[in-house]
């Protein structure tokens, strides 16, 4: 687990973090920052960060994020959360045809049920899979889009369209 600033001499925050989930993908990056711009707060996530926090959050909540990105979840600041949720509501094109041809067909409806934030467990009820092979797919996925975890794929699925209001 790594706390992250975003203002860093030499190597910037969002550059080191690429470098460090590049070499070692299991640790778990939460960034704290003055910046909350979207340039800023979507580079860090693109970065793999799996969590944004304003300086000036208080150190309870602090510490609470901290457990939460440690035990695999994604963790946000209020003014963030409400960044995102913008966003991500904003209205999307719907999903070219093609839209990431490197996926199959199961790969591009797991992705479309993450991207509407199912679990896996949600996923293998609904698909009537089992937790394992759910979990394959999902890290196959990962490996093609090139993306860290969840919440990146997330990101792609959503500005490719996938996972809207549907």
């Amino acid at each position: 687990m790594i706390l992250m600033d975003l203002n860093m001499p030499g190597t910037g925050g969002i550059e080191a973090t690429r470098r460090i989930l590049h070499t070692s993908p299991h640790i778990s990056v939460l960034v704290i920052s003055m910046y909350e711009d979207d340039d800023s707060i979507f580079a860090a996530l693109q970065a793999g960060a799996r969590g944004y926090l304003l300086k000036g959050t208080l150190k309870a909540e602090i510490l609470r994020s901290i457990r939460a990105v440690v035990s695999g979840e994604a963790i946000f600041g209020p003014s963030i959360a409400k960044r995102l949720m913008r966003y991500f509501a904003g209205s999307r094109p719907s999903a070219p045809p093609d839209a990431f041809p490197e996926l199959t067909e199961r790969e591009h409806e797991i992705l479309t049920l993450i991207a509407k934030h199912e679990t896996n467990p949600e996923i293998a009820r609904k698909l009537h899979l089992s937790h394992k092979t759910v979990r394959n797919h999902v890290s196959n996925i990962f490996a093609k889009l090139q993306v860290a975890d969840r919440a990146q794929a997330i990101i792609r699925a959503r500005e490719a369209g996938l996972g809207g209001n549907d």
